[in-house]
């Protein structure tokens, strides 16, 4: 029998009036791939910041395998979030080793783990690069290296290959699936059905903030007597999906100020545009 990592107890999330997740119930075993699939304001992201302590329910627990919260014991956890943010003025390994000093862990050991997996990720030669440069898959790359380098229990993956190219995205899933045979445990959130069909040994199917099914895609398949996991998907999700409120809301003054100020301006002339580069 499998061991429980995480347990996800009768969980509930509330932004003001907005309910984004309904007693959400889930155990996270070792050693499997668990695809966490819907579309767009499902709930996907909110329950992957729960599990990484960066939310807290509103009802409910969310509970490693001693019993404590996540939110204590985060060093068991490595995350990759879909904004990777590094900081571009360090080197690839810089921002590696920032992260794994704040986890404890020496520069040593960080290195080991890290030389071990960038070789698998074709990365080596680039961790004494400044991140600035690094194309969207190197900077993916980079982050995933930076969840694994403190040697988490479980990985939690949000859309990793969103907006890699094919082989970038081949080989992000290669070490999913070799992490999963070495034991680990991997989280993997995702819209793109073939994608959690060919990675994901478990699939967990969020719609409109509730579980719809939860189980292997063959199971899915003959539970709902379909011949695709996308003919699975549909039949499980009939009711319209509901929209996201921040699509709605405007923008405070606040927040807009905020942006501006965080946000470099885009290049409008030709000499603006040298000027960049």
């Amino acid at each position: 029998m499998k061991k429980s990592l995480l347990s996800i107890r009768d969980v509930t999330k509330h932004f003001a009036e907005v309910e984004a997740l309904q007693g959400i119930s889930l155990e996270i075993y070792s050693g499997e791939i668990v695809g966490l699939v819907g579309s767009n304001g499902a709930g996907k992201t909110t329950l992957l910041r729960l599990m990484a302590g960066v939310y807290k329910p509103s009802s409910g627990s969310v509970l490693l395998s001693n019993g404590e919260s996540v939110t204590t014991m985060r060093q068991e956890l490595g995350v990759v979030p879909e904004s990777t943010g590094l900081y571009s003025r360090l080197t690839a390994w810089e921002n590696i080793r920032y992260h794994s000093r704040m986890h404890g862990v020496s520069d040593e050991i960080s290195w080991a783990r890290t030389e071990k997996f960038a070789e698998h990720l074709d990365m080596k030669e680039s961790l004494g690069r400044h991140t600035k440069g690094f194309s969207r898959g190197m900077r993916q790359k980079t982050a995933l290296l930076r969840a694994l380098a403190h040697g988490p229990n479980i990985l939690l993956l949000d859309e990793p290959t969103a907006g890699l190219d094919i082989t970038s995205a081949r080989t992000v899933r290669a070490l999913v699936r070799q992490l999963r045979d070495e034991g680990g445990t991997v989280i993997y959130s995702t819209h793109q059905l073939a994608e959690a069909q060919q990675v994901c040994d478990r699939i967990v199917i969020i719609h409109n903030g509730e579980i719809r099914a939860d189980g292997p895609p063959k199971k899915l398949l003959e539970d709902t007597n379909t011949h695709s996991l996308e003919e699975a998907y549909v039949s499980l999700t009939l009711d319209q999906a509901r929209t996201r409120k921040e699509d709605n809301d405007k923008e405070s003054a606040f927040t807009g100020w905020w942006r501006r100020l965080f946000t470099p301006k885009t290049p409008t002339t030709t000499r603006e545009v040298m000027e960049s580069e």
